[in-house]
């Protein structure tokens, strides 16, 4: 099953894709955000290319657990997608996704911006396949 995970972010929307196994997540690229029209759009056209099956949306929790302004955003937000969207949107917990993948990215010699935000959906998105993997095991 063909997974895509979104960092939705104030200017951009870094997207991740699962493998068709749904074992290993990779980043997939960015969209530049617009409207909400144009986003959804864009977000649906990859969805029916890809032949995705679900959307994960990371959720930007506080470290201390609370749910901040930029939270009920993307909850606003995914809440729209999946109402325009034939496929679930799912919300999980993004926290620490941004470190782990700036660490990773410097660790690998990128530094452009473009590249954090969909190595942080890629993250969120790797972190989901793990969990569901878990599950099924009966973990």
């Amino acid at each position: 099953m063909v997974i895509i995970a979104l960092d939705i972010g104030e200017r951009r929307i870094g997207v991740a894709v699962s493998d068709p196994t749904g074992t290993l997540a990779t980043p997939h690229g960015i969209i530049e955000r617009r409207s909400r029209a144009e986003d959804f759009a864009t977000i649906g056209e990859l969805v029916h290319r890809l032949g995705a099956q679900r959307v994960i949306v990371g959720l930007p929790i506080s470290l201390n657990g609370t749910i901040g302004s930029q939270a009920r955003r993307v909850i606003r937000y995914a809440k729209a997608l999946s109402k325009v969207l034939t496929v679930p949107v799912e919300m999980v917990d993004e926290r620490y996704s941004t470190s782990i993948a700036q660490e990773l990215l410097t660790e690998a010699g990128y530094r452009k911006r473009a590249h954090l935000d969909a190595a942080a959906a890629a993250v969120i998105l790797q972190e989901y396949l793990d969990h569901q993997t878990r599950l099924s095991a009966g973990r």
